[in-house]
């Protein structure tokens, strides 16, 4: 926005890590209640690339919006994490999250990216 006192440099990737069943669905479903959902629905149509790392409990996973949500972000062309869920009421499993792995998504899409200029 000309004359924000403090611009951001447009984003070259976005990693959604740990996304929720809530967040995942409601940013498939194209719901954009949140600004951080806002933010994901835009980056489709801006063509930016986006990695999401799913953090929910397996009986979440069985629920059928939840396998048509991510089938519809992978034809988005969201590349999404290799997360295996959790156990119910188990507390979760931080344990086993891989921060990282949205990194290793995004680095080859990264790294090969037209040159301008």
């Amino acid at each position: 926005m000309p004359g924000d006192p403090c611009p951001l440099p447009p984003a070259d990737a976005i990693a959604v890590a740990p996304a929720t069943f809530n967040t995942i669905n409601k940013w498939a479903g194209g719901i954009s209640d949140t600004l951080a959902l806002a933010i994901l629905c835009e980056a489709y149509g801006l063509g930016i690339r986006t990695a999401v790392l799913p953090y929910l409990n397996s009986a979440q996973a069985a629920h059928p919006a939840y396998r048509r949500s991510v089938e519809r972000l992978r034809e988005m062309g969201v590349l999404i994490g290799a997360y295996e869920p959790h156990q119910p009421k188990a507390g979760g499993g931080a344990d086993r999250f891989c921060w990282e792995e949205a990194l290793e998504l995004l680095t080859p899409r990264l790294t090969a990216r037209p040159v301008t200029g």
